[in-house]
């Protein structure tokens, strides 16, 4: 629904609507400015009607303007500037001829207490960006030239209000910023200088593969920045600091600010055929998240290969089935005579929704579910559709069956394509002493698109199953201490091979080519090899270090990142020579007969990082945020928060974030007065690995201390501040 002020009804109707419009704003003292192909139509608040045409036969292809002031780009590179006097006439002041076509050009807004802005922002097919003045006394002199990567589609000036330091928290005066949407997909973003109009600290960031389009809207009352590209971008001072975030919405073509008594602060916008109104809530955070109601608590989840969709296991100990729950729930009801209250929570569920209901008096995420004994398990297979947010398929485990693993795996030489195998165990207890009646791994196949699941078979084999891996057309599984390869029969899974010399007990396998990257409980990780021509699984490397693993990932062919209960996160290697050593050899005699060292491997892993995070990591991965980000691992903790990882690339930023990670420890000492140092190397000493949270604190100091601390660097505050943002910038 499109919603008029009726004031500037009378107006609308005198718009010229045969022709298609450049521009359509309020100019002057509620005048209505049109502005077309062939010319300018300024409609008063009287009703009187000024038509100003285009000379000869060219005609207006780009147009800004604010308030008061509006100039015209004509085809072949013409430039018009008019303004409105004091009797709210809109006047020609001047024109000026650029050397070629104009791509996109915006005028600062009206300062306050001003008549006119002074700058002007003019974009070239060049690839250059020029800020002309518009003052009477100069008008329309160049005053500085920005070249920048590609062509410039939409310019905006976005004018913050001076604090201590500026809004971003740098040293310079200015409080007027040049943001520019380039066809490669980057936004621009510079420094204007409210005195000069000279330009400086320049900073870009890539968006996305349309080239963004630039519109001003309202933010807490603040001006901000939407750019629209492959998704819409919101750029707002939060804090002090400029945010950049992504938009959670779809795709929009333009947008621009809408108020109402229903909608104060809001967008208004086209997306496809439709127009759409919306409000931007949560500013200041960095993820948008959507909460999906569970049965039971998850514990692993992998994704269909074929039609994304997820396949989470769930499973509690001690407590009841869902259709137990319910029934123990409608008993309550009927003994108190209180009727049939919260009936459906299971459908509910099962349907993905959201399962509390504020009319049940004896909720359970209110009150926490019943107990059980506590050899008593509960588990079941749940496939989700994460862009709806629905489950296609349940299966409850039955008999005190619990899920602990899960992978999807081909079997080489089979017609059935992607299965599902998941671990289980049944009657496992923990207490007085580990005790379970047996495992088994399950063998599911998917149907109607991977959207239901059919049992094919089911193992059972003599410990847990932590771990499942798909390795070469065959299924790994980590059970107990034993390391094991499985191919699939009609009836059950065939043993090939076995490796029963691990210390405790694996909870991770990774594989890469013909190595098996093993994950022990207690003992960190394990280097395998798998010899086909002999059908042997080898253990050729493993660390020195006893590690309580509780995360692992495989980073590269010698590299695996882990974390340990104790909430520190770690990077190990193998050696580059022992690498070589172990790819050359043709016959594997050296790994077969070679004698191993600290009762473990013949060789052992390095080292190379080690950082205390403080709380247990549940779970790294290495991924890519953004378009064209940098490629970083992403851990999450027991205590639910996000940290990323992200790896260096030049020795030059190495120097830098070292030095103002120093300079901060000094200057910027904790609260409780612990040293940050012993901190971070709280149970190993920390290592190639410089405190980012720390660094991010730096805008926070006060002015003279961030001078002093960029002398020491010899940089100013605003380059220290750029620096951080880029590297900010790289993650989200």
């Amino acid at each position: 629904m499109l919603l008029l002020f009726f004031p500037l009804v009378k107006q609308l109707k005198k718009l010229v609507i045969a022709t298609p419009s450049l521009a359509v704003s309020l100019i002057g003292d509620d005048s209505l400015m049109q502005v077309h192909p062939n010319g300018i139509r300024h409609i008063r608040e009287d009703g009187r009607i000024n038509e100003w045409r285009t000379p000869g036969k060219r005609t207006i292809v780009k147009v800004g303007s604010n308030g008061l002031q509006v100039v015209i780009a004509l085809s072949g590179g013409e430039l018009i500037y008019f303004e409105v006097d004091m009797t709210g006439q809109l006047m020609e002041v001047e024109k000026h001829e650029m050397s070629g076509d104009v791509a996109c050009l915006d005028i600062a807004p009206v300062p306050e207490g001003r008549q006119r802005s002074r700058f002007l922002a003019v974009g070239s097919y060049d690839n250059t960006i020029r800020i002309l003045s518009l003052d009477p006394d100069d008008c329309m002199q160049i005053l500085s030239v920005q070249s920048v990567s590609s062509p410039p589609e939409s310019l905006l000036f976005l004018e913050v209000k001076a604090s201590v330091g500026g809004e971003d928290g740098a040293d310079h005066p200015a409080n007027l910023f040049l943001n520019a949407g380039l066809q490669n997909g980057v936004l621009f973003r510079t420094v204007v200088d409210m005195v000069t109009g000279q330009l400086s600290d320049s900073r870009s960031r890539f968006l996305g593969l349309r080239a963004p389009k630039l519109f001003s809207v309202k933010v807490r009352g603040r001006p901000a920045i939407l750019c629209l590209s492959s998704r819409p971008w919101l750029g707002y001072i939060h804090q002090g600091h400029f945010l950049l975030t992504p938009l959670s919405y779809e795709t929009l073509e333009f947008a621009a600010s809408f108020s109402s008594d229903q909608c104060a602060e809001g967008v208004v916008a086209v997306a496809g055929d439709a127009l759409r109104v919306f409000t931007i809530e949560r500013l200041g955070e960095t993820f948008n998240e959507t909460a999906i109601p569970l049965r039971y608590t998850p514990r692993r989840f992998v994704m269909q290969p074929k039609r994304k969709l997820l396949v989470i296991i769930e499973s509690d100990q001690g407590s009841y089935t869902a259709e137990e729950r319910e029934a123990a729930r409608k008993e309550c009801f009927e003994a108190a005579g209180m009727g049939e209250n919260g009936n459906g929570n299971v459908n509910e569920m099962e349907n993905g929704g959201d399962d509390e209901d504020k009319e049940d008096p004896l909720s359970d995420e209110q009150y926490g579910y019943p107990k059980a004994e506590s050899n008593k398990w509960v588990s079941c297979i749940r496939i989700l559709d994460p862009r709806t947010a629905t489950t296609t398929c349940l299966l409850e485990l039955q008999d005190s069956e619990a899920a602990f693993s899960v992978c999807t795996v081909n079997f080489h030489d089979k017609e059935y394509g992607a299965l599902l195998a998941v671990g289980t165990a049944k009657g496992l207890q923990f207490w007085p002493k580990n005790s379970l009646v047996a495992g088994f791994i399950h063998i599911y196949r998917f149907l109607e698109d991977g959207r239901s699941l059919q049992l094919l078979h089911k193992t059972q084999v003599e410990g847990v199953p932590l771990a499942l891996c798909q390795f070469q057309g065959r299924l790994l599984a980590g059970i107990g201490s034993v390391l094991r390869l499985y191919d699939l029969g009609k009836k059950r899974l065939l043993r090939k091979c076995e490796n029963k010399l691990f210390p405790n007990t694996i909870v991770s396998i990774h594989t890469y080519r013909d190595r098996i990257y093993v994950g022990d409980i207690q003992e960190s990780f394990h280097f395998c090899k798998y010899r086909r021509d002999e059908n042997q699984l080898y253990t050729f490397a493993d660390d020195v270090v006893p590690r309580w693993l509780t995360a692992s990932y495989h980073i590269d062919f010698d590299t695996m990142a882990g974390a340990d209960k104790f909430g520190n996160v770690y990077f190990v290697r193998l050696p580059q020579d022992v690498s070589d050593e172990i790819e050359e050899d043709p016959t594997g005699g050296k790994i077969k007969w070679e004698q191993g060292r600290l009762n473990g491997a013949p060789n052992k892993v390095e080292e190379i990082v080690q950082f205390h995070i403080g709380d247990v990591v549940t779970c790294l991965q290495k991924a890519s945020l953004i378009p064209g980000g940098g490629e970083c691992v992403l851990y999450g903790t027991v205590m639910g928060s996000l940290g990323a990882l992200l790896p260096f690339t030049s020795r030059d930023d190495v120097d830098f974030f070292s030095h103002l990670e120093m300079h901060m420890r000094q200057e910027h000492p904790p609260l409780c007065g612990r040293d940050h140092m012993a901190y971070r190397s709280a149970y190993f000493p920390v290592k190639d690995v410089i405190d980012g949270d720390l660094c991010e604190q730096f805008p926070t100091l006060p002015l003279d201390l961030q001078r002093k601390i960029a002398d020491e660097l010899d940089r100013t505050p605003g380059e220290i501040l750029k620096k951080l943002e880029e590297i900010r910038n790289k993650i989200i």
